[in-house]
């Protein structure tokens, strides 16, 4: 356990990627805020889970595709450093949280594309924005994008554009922040088994086949595969990695 006691903000940590990478990040003695949007019964228990285990946690609510309540978020969040962790700062900023849905593209809609920007790249960044003035110098920042912005998966034009733009994103804010040694990087999850899109791959066996055959490790991915990579960019050993994508897809359509 690398027992610094820092602090992590995750956004969509009520499940699937998001509670695992809090559940890893809490391992390596860590204090977690989480978000959630809608499920504060889940939410709950992931922060049941960290406490019992000797963790410090607490869940915030937050739509992230609301913009307009982005500013008094991250005044609760201030709030939540002083009452719950006797801090005025935080330290790692991680941007999970997100929906997905397959449309194709001749049936997309404005208010589609409106609704997965405001989500995976509006929100973000004027949260990374925001929220700059709570982190320490030396922090880090992780975006989560996907490996759909390497390869092509009918159906998911909008969700990965909008990821495409946070990817860019990151690199200009690694050279921005650089002056404050805040590493900005990018995980890209290829398909994991989550209650994403529905449990699509989750719930889907043909599709989860498929998939393992085109992998060359041979199956999907599992939350576990990448919660363990965002707490390691969190760790002193991820202190060179900046400006980076790292794709964690066991090599998918390599």
């Amino acid at each position: 356990m690398e027992a610094t006691n820092k602090i992590a903000l995750i956004t969509g940590g009520s499940r699937g990627l998001g509670r695992n990478m809090a559940q890893h990040l809490s391992a390596q003695g860590h204090n977690i805020i989480i978000t959630y949007n809608s499920n504060l019964d889940e939410a709950n228990k992931v922060v049941a889970d960290i406490e019992a285990k000797g963790g410090k946690a607490i869940a915030l609510k937050l739509d992230v595709g609301n913009v307009a309540s982005i500013a008094l978020f991250v005044a609760e969040v201030a709030e939540t450093l002083q009452s719950k962790f006797g801090r005025s700062k935080f330290d790692f900023l991680i941007n999970n949280g997100g929906m997905g849905q397959t449309i194709p593209f001749a049936n997309s809609t404005e208010n589609d594309v409106d609704r997965f920007y405001n989500v995976h790249f509006k929100g973000p960044y004027f949260l990374i924005q925001h929220a700059l003035p709570f982190m320490n110098d030396g922090g880090r920042i992780i975006n989560i994008s996907t490996g759909t912005t390497r390869f092509v998966n009918p159906g998911y034009q909008i969700y990965a554009s909008m990821k495409s733009g946070l990817e860019t994103l990151t690199k200009y804010l690694a050279k921005e922040l650089g002056t404050r040694q805040i590493n900005v990087n990018v995980v890209a999850p290829g398909a994991i088994e989550t209650e994403f899109n529905n449990a699509f791959i989750r719930s889907n066996e043909q599709v989860k086949k498929m998939i393992a055959g085109n992998t060359p490790l041979g199956r999907v991915g599992m939350p576990d595969d990448i919660g363990p990579v965002v707490a390691f960019l969190c760790s002193e050993g991820g202190r060179w990695i900046n400006a980076q994508r790292i794709e964690v897809s066991g090599g998918v359509n390599a």
